[in-house]
C-alpha cells in the first residue's frame, strides 16, 4: 500500500515524542506530541484513541478549510475514502443475514445482463479483492486521454458498472489472485441496490447509521445534500495549500464516498466491540484473511491477509482489523487491536501526512 512518509516537521515530533517516553510521561502527552507541528491555520488532522470502551483521547489539530478557519474537532466530517468499505461490506453482510444474498453469488445472477465472465465472479470474490475486475480508473484514462481531470465528468458506482458491462476481460481468473479493487467495491454498491431496492446512502442510513446514531455520518455525492461540519482536502504544492476536493472519481460511493467524525466512528467502533449489528459469528466471514489459488495476497511488495473490507494482517505479534483511506486531498486510517481492547482513528485534510504512520505511531504508545 502507499505508505506516505511523515514530513520532517513530523520526525521532529516523534524525537520529542521518545524523549517523553523516556521520561515515563503520559501517552497522551505523547500522542499529542506526534501531532503539535501541525500548524493551527493549516488543514490537520483529528485523532483518536480508544482504550476499554473509553476514549482516552481525542482532538484536533489545524483547521477544516482555508476559507472559514474552522478548527477541526471530533465532530469534523472527513472524507474516508476507502475506510468507506467496511460499510459497504457490512452492508452486503446484512443482505446475507436477511437472507436475501449468498456470498458465493455470482454476479450474473443479481445482474443477468452483466457479461459472461461475472459467472465466476461471486459476491464474495468482490469483498476480498480477488474479482479480477478491471480497475474503473484505468477504463477512464482510455475513454478520456489526456483530458484535465477537473473536465471529466464525475463517474458514479452505475456508472463503474456500465463500463464493466462493456468490456468482456479481466486482469485474472476470480480467485487466482488478490488484488485491491475500487471497481469490485463500486459493483457491492449497485448490489445493494439492486438487492434492496434503496439507494446505497438509504440503505446505509436505514441500516447501519441510524441504528447506531450516527448522526451526522452520510454517503455524499457533490451537489446532492451538505455535509455538516465538512472538512475539505488539500494538497501541499510548494509551500502553499491548494484545495484538492473532488477529482472525477468522487462520486462513487461504495468504494470510499463516506464522511463521518471521529464522534461518530466512536460509535461505529462500539458497535464492532459489542456485535451490535451482526453476531461474532456472523461477523467472522470478515475477518477471514483470503487465500488467493496461485500467488500469496501481496501489495506494493508488501504480503497482506484481506478479509470483507477489512486487512487483518497482525501488528508486531497483536492481531488487528484495520484500513486506510487515501483520495485526493486525504488521509485516513483506523486500526483496532480487539484483544487489546484498543482503537486509534486518525482522519487527515492533506495530503502530506501518512494517516498509518501516524496511527501506529499513536498505537505503539498504548499497546504494552
Amino acid at each position: 500500500m502507499n505508505r506516505v512518509a511523515p514530513g520532517s516537521t513530523l520526525s521532529l515530533a516523534m524525537l520529542l515524542s521518545c524523549s517523553l517516553f523516556a521520561m515515563g510521561a503520559d501517552p497522551s502527552a505523547q500522542v499529542a506530541a506526534l501531532f503539535r507541528s501541525i500548524p493551527a491555520s493549516s488543514p490537520g488532522a483529528a485523532v483518536m484513541v480508544i482504550k476499554d470502551g473509553h476514549t482516552v483521547f481525542q482532538q484536533g489539530y489545524g483547521v477544516t478549510d482555508l476559507r472559514t478557519l474552522h478548527k477541526i474537532d471530533e465532530r469534523t466530517n472527513f472524507r474516508l475514502a476507502s475506510l468507506t468499505k467496511q460499510f459497504t461490506a457490512m452492508a452486503i453482510m446484512l443482505l446475507v443475514h436477511d437472507g436475501k444474498l449468498r456470498y458465493d453469488e455470482s454476479l450474473t445472477e443479481v445482474f443477468p445482463e452483466f457479461p459472461a465472465y461475472g459467472k465466476t465472479i461471486t459476491i464474495r470474490h468482490l469483498l476480498n479483492h480477488t474479482s479480477g475486475l478491471l480497475d474503473y480508473e484505468d477504463l477512464m484514462a482510455k475513454e478520456y486521454g489526456s483530458i484535465p481531470d477537473d473536465q471529466i465528468p464525475q463517474i458514479s458506482d452505475a456508472g463503474v458498472l456500465a463500463r464493466l458491462e462493456k468490456v468482456s476481460t479481466i486482469n485474472f481468473s476470480a480467485g487466482a489472485k488478490w488484488q485491491y479493487s475500487n471497481s469490485g467495491y463500486c459493483v457491492l454498491a449497485m448490489v445493494i441496490e439492486k438487492i434492496s431496492g434503496q439507494s446505497y446512502s438509504e440503505f446505509l442510513l436505514e441500516r447501519i447509521f441510524a441504528p447506531l446514531r450516527m448522526t451526522n455520518t452520510l454517503a455524499y455525492v457533490k451537489g446532492k445534500g451538505d455535509i455538516p461540519n465538512r472538512a475539505y482536502g488539500y494538497t501541499l504544492d510548494g509551500k502553499a495549500f491548494r484545495e484538492t476536493d473532488q477529482s472525477s472519481t468522487s462520486a462513487t460511493l461504495g468504494d470510499g464516498g463516506v464522511y463521518t467524525s471521529l464522534a461518530d466512528l466512536a460509535k461505529w467502533d462500539a458497535a464492532l466491540t459489542h456485535h451490535t449489528l451482526l453476531t461474532e459469528k456472523e461477523m467472522q466471514p470478515a475477518l477471514m484473511a483470503v487465500r488467493p489459488a496461485s500467488t500469496p495476497a501481496e501489495e506494493n511488495g508488501h504480503s497482506v491477509s484481506y478479509g470483507f473490507g477489512w486487512f487483518v494482517d497482525p501488528y508486531r505479534g497483536r492481531e488487528r482489523m484495520w484500513h486506510y483511506g487515501e483520495t485526493i486531498g486525504f488521509r485516513t486510517s483506523i486500526q483496532r487491536f480487539s484483544k487489546d481492547h484498543l482503537t486509534v482513528i486518525v482522519l487527515c485534510n492533506r495530503a502530506d501526512l501518512s494517516a498509518i504512520d501516524l496511527a501506529l505511531q499513536t498505537a505503539d504508545l498504548y499497546l504494552k
